[in-house]
């Protein structure tokens, strides 16, 4: 990435989050960053975070000014006037209620609908509409320099707080997202083992050294976010429904050529590995992959599965693994994102475990 002010205060999705929590009822951050890496899902992020709040989502690609405001005849002691409704997906008819209200898109919005918002994200204020005051309002839009048509026009960029969001890096990307949303084990392995696939086109002067990933010169169709990775999952976890050749058109279609072929190469390797209810039945002798690769698909697998009816033999099975398998099933559970934490780490096996390897309090830090 450049080296800039701008590119090294860049923010995580999860500090852009706080950020959000912090002052998102007063100012309004804008969240600039790359295509298909999780500047949308904070909405559920926020919703997961504020329980008493009510998530609203507007997508600015598909308004133009009469989906914003239309206008209501009303009659008061005879005289006529004109009061303006709002479209439902701002939420405002909501009344009294605290909104989570996301601004999808900005960048890309028509400038009528652009400029129809613009007292909504400077005030808080449509038509005469008020937002509560404890709600919170955010936007997103992609970076310009990605070539799909964002534009902050400069009176509205002065009403906002535009931060950048910088990519997941992979690590991030599994312990933060896929093992907790049922992501294929296959493409949490090739994650694991391919870092580049998570880099910044700003870093890559010739898209050819990095031929997997989205770069403005490049001609592909088809390349590697998070986004299109959680699509390949999609395809893998119903691949038993067509032949191999099938698969890996649907992955080229999804990931591109060389992306594809990658986790092709694993596929074998995954049919490789013990089914989960030998570990669930036999633990002391089910099978151990001989591939690095396979046993980080078991380690995965079994985080975004595992179940307290289970637990124990899965520690069972793991002391027979390698240190660097169980220090990776460690490192996903301390991860304060992980869904099943709390059973993990209550677990008497998974304790002493952590005591004799020294890392129950590294976790209780995390």
């Amino acid at each position: 990435m450049a080296n800039s002010a701008t590119s090294m205060y860049a923010l995580s999705l999860d500090q852009c989050v706080k950020a959000i929590v912090a002052g998102g009822s007063k100012r309004t951050i804008i969240m600039q960053g790359h295509m298909g890496t999780g500047k949308s899902a904070t909405l559920t992020m926020l919703d997961n975070l504020l329980p008493d709040h009510t998530a609203c989502y507007f997508d600015c690609t598909t308004k133009d000014l009469g989906d914003l405001l239309i206008p209501i005849l009303k009659d008061v002691d005879g005289n006529d006037y004109v009061r303006f409704a709002t479209n439902e997906e701002l939420g405002m008819h909501l009344k009294d209620k605290k909104l989570i209200l996301m601004i999808d898109e900005i960048g890309k919005a028509n400038p009528a609908v652009f400029n129809g918002l613009l007292r909504l994200i400077y005030e808080r204020k449509i038509g005469s509409y008020d937002m509560h005051p404890d709600s919170i309002l955010f936007a997103t839009t992609n970076l310009g320099a990605e070539g799909v048509g964002d534009i902050l026009p400069p009176h509205g960029r002065n009403r906002v707080t535009v931060v950048s969001v910088r990519k997941s890096n992979n690590m991030e990307w599994i312990e933060n997202f896929a093992i907790n949303n049922n992501v294929h084990p296959i493409v949490m392995a090739c994650a694991k083992d391919n870092p580049h696939w998570f880099h910044s086109f700003e870093d890559v002067k010739n898209p050819e050294d990095n031929p997997v990933i989205f770069h403005p010169q490049s001609t592909q169709s088809a390349f590697i976010t998070g986004r299109s990775l959680e699509c390949a999952s999609d395809w893998l976890h119903v691949r038993d429904q067509f032949d191999d050749h099938t698969l890996t058109g649907l992955l080229i279609g999804t990931l591109g050529e060389r992306g594809a072929m990658d986790m092709m190469a694993n596929i074998k390797l995954f049919d490789q590995i013990p089914s989960l209810e030998s570990i669930k039945k036999e633990p002391k002798i089910a099978k151990i992959p001989t591939s690095a690769s396979a046993v980080v698909m078991v380690v995965y697998r079994t985080l975004a599965n595992l179940d307290k009816d289970w637990m124990n033999s899965w520690m069972d099975y793991l002391l027979r693994l390698d240190t660097e398998a169980q220090g990776l099933f460690a490192n996903g559970v301390r991860s304060d994102k992980y869904a099943k934490r709390a059973m993990v780490m209550t677990n008497k096996k998974f304790t002493d475990w952590a005591m004799q390897n020294n890392y129950m309090f590294t976790a209780d830090k995390k």
